[in-house]
């Protein structure tokens, strides 16, 4: 019977690493049995957004019959298929049944959800928040999600991808329990393995056999300062930066590759009675997931948020002068970008210039042939003998034409 693992979030568990690192070993995991069915990185990103329709700065036309060849792929395989995209989180039931069944009748179908406690999960969406853009202030962020009347973006996202119990009700509830494996992300100081070592656990494979070294596409944490400036960033060029401009210079250079790289980062924490809030929600969680007896890998105990001893910062009035130097930091990335890619240009401007030369040197030599082989032709017209030889040749030329 073929088996569809299906790794549907949540966002900030590991999500990018486990995918980068199935992505770059598609042969070798096709040798074992096992598809990963992807023919560049974020093929499973653009499934996701056409199963469940949803708007994503215009990459959603990309999207545009995604699912449909992402299904008709694991309908032909005949072994293990792993999907894996952490916006499928936020799917609804009849997505969620649709996505099932368009994997054939005859699949055994396993939902997978990968955890982490609340308390590290409520900064992370904020801050995933303002890297994609938005500028609301973190206190604003915190109003809106433990508001259980708000019905705007930013909450119904957040509960939507961070809701445990809510989102295994969506995906998992036609399924056995045994179906259905939540993978617990270690707390903070266990082994950097071991995450991967649970996720391999569930997927069948030997997480030795694979260079967990090699993965690039992690998304590490950025800090208070970085945050915050950030943040203040998108004030100034929303509006004026196009979609895939920002991504690949605020979201990927300076988030990505720079600020998250600084040393000694004030961590993003909660404020005391917000924390409070979130441990009572995550006990209350805790004993839900264990009432239904699903297969949990790790253990429920990570979802208990550990005692903090460091005093909360605030993002929202960040010290000048960590914000200054995180400004400056992202400037001086951007200076070396910049002229990489002026170089870049450089050199292209180079080649195009020699390619120019080396076509009209061609053409050159084209029209001084044309008119050595007229001057031949003029010339044979002039002579009896010539004139019949050429007459010949002109005629066996119109024949092979034709």
């Amino acid at each position: 019977m073929r088996k569809v693992l299906l790794h549907v979030g949540a966002p900030k568990t590991g999500t990018s690493f486990v995918q980068d690192l199935l992505f770059q070993n598609r042969e070798r995991l096709a040798a074992e049995g096992v598809l990963y069915p992807a023919e560049r990185f974020d093929a499973h990103f653009l499934a996701a957004l056409d199963l469940m329709q949803l708007p994503w700065g215009g990459l959603e036309q990309q999207a545009v019959g995604a699912w449909d060849r992402l299904a008709e792929q694991v309908r032909a395989w005949p072994g293990t298929v792993i999907i894996s995209h952490e916006i499928l989180a936020t799917a609804s039931k009849d997505n969620a049944r649709r996505a099932v069944e368009s994997f054939g009748p005859d699949a055994e179908v396993h939902v997978i959800a990968s955890v982490r406690d609340l308390v590290r999960q409520i900064p992370a969406e904020w801050q995933e928040n303002v890297k994609h853009r938005r500028t609301l202030r973190y206190q604003q962020f915190l109003r809106q999600i433990m508001d259980p009347t708000a019905t705007g973006t930013i909450p119904t996202w957040f509960w939507g991808v961070q809701d445990i119990p809510a989102i295994l009700d969506r995906w998992g509830g036609d399924l056995p329990p045994q179906q259905v494996h939540v993978v617990t992300v270690p707390r903070p100081g266990a082994p950097p393995t071991l995450l991967w070592e649970r996720f391999a656990s569930v997927f069948g494979l030997d997480p030795a056999a694979y260079d967990t070294e090699s993965v690039q596409r992690a998304n590490p944490s950025l800090g208070v300062a970085e945050t915050a400036m950030v943040r203040r960033l998108n004030q100034r060029v929303n509006g004026r930066l196009a979609n895939e401009h920002y991504r690949e210079f605020v979201r990927e250079l300076l988030a990505h590759r720079t600020l998250s790289r600084r040393p000694g980062k004030v961590p993003l924490r909660l404020p005391d009675e917000v924390r409070s809030w979130a441990v009572d929600l995550s006990e209350s969680w805790i004993r839900d997931l264990a009432a239904r007896e699903y297969d949990v890998v790790g253990s429920l105990d990570d979802l208990r948020p550990e005692p903090e001893h460091l005093p909360f910062s605030d993002p929202d009035r960040p010290p000048h002068r960590l914000v200054a130097d995180s400004a400056l930091h992202s400037l001086e990335a951007l200076l070396i970008r910049t002229a990489e890619l002026r170089t870049e240009t450089d050199e292209l401007h180079r080649r195009i210039r020699e390619l120019e030369v080396e076509r009209d040197i061609a053409r050159s030599e084209i029209g001084w042939s044309l008119k050595a082989r007229r001057r031949v032709i003029a010339k044979a017209d002039e002579r009896g003998w010539s004139r019949a030889v050429l007459r010949g040749y002109r005629a066996v030329k119109r024949v092979v034409r034709r």
